[in-house]
């Protein structure tokens, strides 16, 4: 007997089934679940033994067992069979350095930078550093009729931006006095650090903060706070801003605005490959 033709919705996006969205278990597999919890906990750690990894995912040995062999065969873990360990295999790593050659930063960013626009209602923004500048790459700007505009390609000083700022606090002490010493300190405004001094003071409420603020030190009026984005490698390689007229970004609203800076990077952080920053 022939099988009824199920007619495919030509709106429906390639590569997506049409219950994509569904997430109940029938579409869940069980047994992929469970060996990607032991692969994953099995990341986290130097060497485990099976019955460590057993008790820790709350699975019986012989699962286990099944599951690291399996994926022992594909190199994605290996045993040491003199200490009795399980490790992260090699192929683990080949996987991993192929998502980071597909993933660019700017793409990341973008959907990020729009929920971050759509949550503040003003202009997002996100930078690399180059040299002693902050380049900005990417920009959602806000609705609003007054706002920032900072078009992918501007240049800004690092000790005058936000973003340059959150970049600036994440250098080592002797980055941060190389950087010091050979890029001009110029003043845009009465409130741009000029000082070394005042400038470092700056840098260090920001990293114990984790924001920065640029309080009208590049153009008088409008304000920024920005937060670092992290690697892989724990690096930080760009940076994520909020920019708008100090009428909006007022002082009374920095830590509401702030704290979606800050979820934000945590979630790019987190698309980059950054442990713990989601």
């Amino acid at each position: 007997m022939r099988e009824p033709t199920i007619p495919e919705s030509p709106r429906r996006a390639r590569g997506r089934p049409k219950a994509w969205d569904d997430k109940s278990d029938q579409n869940t597999i069980k047994s992929l679940d469970r060996a990607m919890a032991v692969f994953e906990h099995l990341s986290t750690t130097s060497g485990a033994t099976l019955s460590e990894l057993a008790a820790d995912t709350d699975q019986s040995p012989a699962t286990t067992y099944r599951i690291l062999t399996t994926m022992e065969a594909r190199g994605l873990v290996e045993f040491d069979a003199g200490a009795q360990l399980w490790h992260i295999g090699p192929r683990a790593f080949l996987i991993g350095a192929r998502y980071l050659r597909r993933t660019s930063v700017v793409d990341r960013a973008r959907p990020i930078l729009r929920r971050l626009m759509e949550a503040t209602g003003e202009t997002a923004n996100l930078g690399i550093a180059r040299d002693t500048h902050v380049l900005f790459v990417s920009q959602v700007e806000s609705h609003a009729s007054i706002r920032a505009f900072f078009p992918p390609g501007t240049l800004s000083p690092m000790h005058a931006s936000g973003i340059g700022k959150a970049l600036l606090a994440q250098m080592t002490d002797d980055r941060l006095s190389r950087h010091i010493a050979t890029a001009p300190l110029d003043r845009f405004t009465v409130r741009t650090l000029t000082d070394p001094a005042e400038l470092r003071a700056d840098l260090q409420e920001t990293r114990a903060r984790g924001y920065a603020i640029d309080d009208e030190e590049k153009t008088e009026g409008m304000r920024c706070i920005a937060a670092p984005v992290f690697d892989w490698q724990g690096e930080a390689v760009a940076g994520l801003s909020v920019s708008g007229p100090v009428s909006r970004v007022s002082l009374p609203q920095t830590q509401r605005l702030a704290d979606a800076v800050l979820r934000a990077a945590a979630d790019l952080s987190a698309a980059l490959g950054a442990e713990g920053k989601a």
